[in-house]
């Protein structure tokens, strides 16, 4: 079956959202004095300008850190399009994956203090949950989940947080998807499955996951602006909306709610909060004077424990550590990781450990390079005084030529039906309850207009089908792809009646088909 336009974009920002520290290249010995920082910080800001001024983005924000100390936090653009307030260095942003190194840094502060450690088993702290299998369910550790080599597909439960499951439903249904790989020997980058660690690594403390990053790392670093809860979030007056393109123009249309996988990709911050995790991390743990993280705690989580084959930019070699992208790049080593929804955030951070030097850019925008082509374009400035390329407009190509060409195809296959088309039995035919372990239950009911799909818990999402062909139905379900057509199958039976139902959709992984329940 053909893969649907929101899957392909998972699976997309699943490979690229990590590996965005710079490419692997050889590089010449490299300094970072203030001097370069100083002059490279000025063109910096030329170049987020422009790129806010010419509508790539509608609002960055940037923070940058050296030598232990924050030497530049900026806003430019606005918090919303077509609406006049400003970002600044105090704006609260989403920003998605980019959770997943803070998550790291929290669960580094609970191996620091001795209540977990990296290899601390799974089914000691959480005897509830289960993988497919019993030998890596006994086996699975922290670290297993944190470096994305525990065997789960990457997208598993991404699907189910879509249609409304919570977090305890979906780690629990986790255990119906089958491996993509054999344990500990491939990597696919997984959400929930570095939720399952990090929610796991917090039971011993007796409190939930949000106080915990609270506790062990916003708290301590004065990051008043940051919270692991999107509660928090909205009640921020000063945060940045989501865009996405529509009609050529960004447009604020959708909210993305992520507390669900809140340690993967639920964090809210600003530049300036993410600026004193830049300093922690740079310091090794230090922070003003303090040792608030063990060097021996946080260090692991920097150490390249998965080759995740080419960089889709460079083509050079990249690795995953725990929480980190770690890279051996054109300007030294750098630990990374990126972040998007793809209903409209972009984020970004990159360090140079060796140069005590770091930036953090967020963006209010999907899809966009912005981040990326800012980023490498300081790096340049900094180490070689010059910017080789356009990186920006090098990496908008890169999204579009990831998305866009899919995104085409999948509207081609459902653009015009058969001519002539078969038509559809009556909806009774049709209409009654499906169900299986993963998806749950699933109602299709015939109303006055046709058919409705509903799913999640307690019929909570409702999606009207429109005809394709004979027993074919079309769901537009994506908020951030409105005119995406997503398939519904139904297979009849003998009595005329449909036995089955494969919503494409949910079909990723292979769970997408639900059978009939009696009546």
């Amino acid at each position: 079956m053909q893969l649907s336009a929101r899957s392909f974009i998972r699976r997309c920002l699943a490979w690229i959202l990590p590996a965005i520290a710079l490419a692997p290249m050889p590089s010449s010995a490299q300094t970072a004095t203030a001097e370069q920082v100083t002059a490279a910080l000025a063109k910096l800001e030329q170049l987020a300008g422009a790129a806010v001024a010419d509508g790539s983005v509608p609002a960055l924000a940037i923070g940058v850190v050296h030598d232990d100390k924050i030497v530049f936090l900026k806003g430019f653009g606005v918090r919303e399009a077509g609406k006049p307030e400003k970002v600044d260095a105090d704006t609260v942003f989403q920003i998605a994956s980019m959770s997943k190194p803070i998550s790291a840094t929290v669960v580094a502060a609970l191996v620091s203090d001795g209540i977990v450690s990296w290899d601390s088993k799974i089914s000691d702290l959480d005897p509830a949950f289960r993988l497919a299998d019993p030998y890596p369910t006994g086996e699975l550790n922290v670290r297993d989940l944190f470096s994305h080599r525990s065997g789960l597909p990457g997208t598993a439960g991404d699907d189910l947080e879509e249609i409304g499951y919570d977090r305890a439903e979906i780690l629990r249904r986790l255990r119906f998807v089958s491996p993509s790989s054999s344990f500990r020997a491939g990597y696919s980058y997984s959400n929930f499955g570095l939720t399952e660690g990090a929610t796991a690594a917090a039971i011993p403390t007796g409190k939930p996951w949000e106080a915990v990053a609270e506790e062990k790392l916003y708290r301590p670093l004065g990051m008043a602006s940051t919270s692991s809860r999107h509660a928090d979030f909205v009640s921020h007056a000063n945060r940045a909306a989501l865009h996405i393109k529509a009609d050529g123009a960004w447009a604020a249309r959708v909210e993305r709610q992520p507390d669900a996988q809140a340690p993967a990709g639920g964090v809210s911050s600003t530049v300036r909060d993410l600026a004193q995790w830049l300093r922690l991390e740079l310091a090794n743990g230090s922070h003003d004077g303090r040792q608030l993280i063990a060097a021996t705690a946080l260090d692991q989580t920097h150490i390249p424990l998965m080759a995740r084959g080419s960089n889709p930019v460079s083509g050079g070699q990249s690795f995953y550590g725990l929480g980190w992208n770690v890279e051996f790049g054109r300007h030294g080593l750098s630990w990374g990781h990126a972040g998007a929804f793809s209903v409209g955030a972009r984020s970004l951070v990159t360090l140079f450990p060796k140069r005590q030097l770091g930036i953090v850019i967020l963006a209010n925008a999907f899809p966009t390079g912005v981040p990326e082509g800012l980023s490498d374009s300081f790096a340049d400035l900094v180490f070689d005084g010059k910017v080789a390329k356009d990186w920006v407009k090098d990496w908008n190509s890169i999204y579009a030529g990831l998305f866009g060409p899919a995104v085409a195809a999948a509207k081609a296959t459902y653009a015009t039906p058969p001519s002539p088309a078969t038509p559809a039995l009556s909806g009774e035919a049709y209409a009654g309850r499906y169900a299986n372990d993963f998806v749950g239950e699933a109602t299709v009911a015939a109303t006055g207009d046709g058919l409705v799909l509903k799913l999640g818990p307690d019929g909570a999402k409702s999606y009207p089908l429109r005809h394709f062909d004979r027993d074919l139905f079309l769901s537009f379900s994506s908020p951030e792809l409105p005119d995406m057509p997503s398939a519904v199958s139904f297979v009849i039976g003998p009595a005329g009646k449909a036995t089955s139902v494969t919503i494409e959709a949910l079909d990723g992984n292979g769970l997408g088909t639900l059978r009939r329940m009696a009546d």
